[in-house]
């Protein structure tokens, strides 16, 4: 089956929500204001530009992946307030603001009539377009069979906790959370340390039955890559996203 090819969109949506979700994350919502919702597939990516008040100047575009379902009539992104020393312009946004949104983009894409067994590998915001691809699985109702193994510095930096946890039963997906830097007190008695080829070979039993999935930081996706080769898991079997 040919990947279908999606029309470049460029236009202006406006925000309907801006939410601060863990102590790390912001997440957004916004809509076109021309009211059409974007086509794309889930894994894909949109470039963002702030638009400066008074004058309409764009200012620079950045990557998000989309976090929404591909059939919601809005757009979900996950934000790192701070990187680099530098706050995000979406850490003082709030409903109404303009943005230019640009999109869709990327061949990080899920499509399930393609894939029956997939593995699922996240670090911090890239959990971002798994969220897309899990929630289209749900809307669906495929019965793709996947797992989430998912990379997180603190307990507290679990996004959209609740709903993962939904997940688990409504399409009945396995996951496994690893804290990498777990604290005295945190209350945090699951999986802990950064994920690597004997993580993966303890969860994964049919790890070369399925087709692997990656998203994160560049360190974090070269890791994983690396532990998935020692696996010996072809390398067409891998798709990654890198961001940072």
């Amino acid at each position: 089956m040919a990947d279908k090819v999606y029309p470049l969109s460029s236009k202006v949506y406006y925000i309907t929500e801006s939410d601060t979700e863990t102590p790390e994350v912001q997440i957004v919502r916004m809509k076109a204001k021309d009211g059409t919702a974007l086509d794309f597939d889930a894994g894909m990516f949109a470039m963002i530009s702030g638009i400066e008040k008074g004058t309409g100047k764009q200012l620079v575009a950045r990557a998000y992946s989309i976090a929404s379902e591909p059939k919601a009539e809005y757009l979900e992104f996950y934000i790192v307030k701070e990187h680099d020393g530098h706050k995000s312009y979406f850490t003082v946004t709030k409903p109404g603001d303009e943005y230019l949104v640009k999109g869709p983009y990327g061949q990080f894409k899920f499509v399930p009539e393609q894939e029956s067994k997939v593995l699922f590998i996240a670090g911090g915001t890239g959990l971002a377009p798994f969220m897309s691809m899990l929630r289209h699985i749900k809307l669906i109702k495929s019965n793709t069979d996947a797992i989430l193994l998912y990379s997180v510095k603190f307990p507290t930096e679990i996004i959209r906790k609740s709903e993962l946890e939904a997940l688990e039963s409504e399409i009945g997906m396995k996951m496994i959370v690893t804290v990498t830097r777990p604290q005295q007190g945190d209350g945090w008695t699951g999986q802990t340390g950064h994920i690597n080829a004997d993580m993966i070979k303890n969860y994964v039993a049919d790890l070369q039955e399925r087709t692997v999935y990656i998203c994160g930081p560049l360190a974090f996706v070269k890791a994983v890559k690396d532990a998935l080769a020692a696996l010996g898991v072809p390398n067409e079997k891998v798709k990654a996203d890198v961001w940072g």
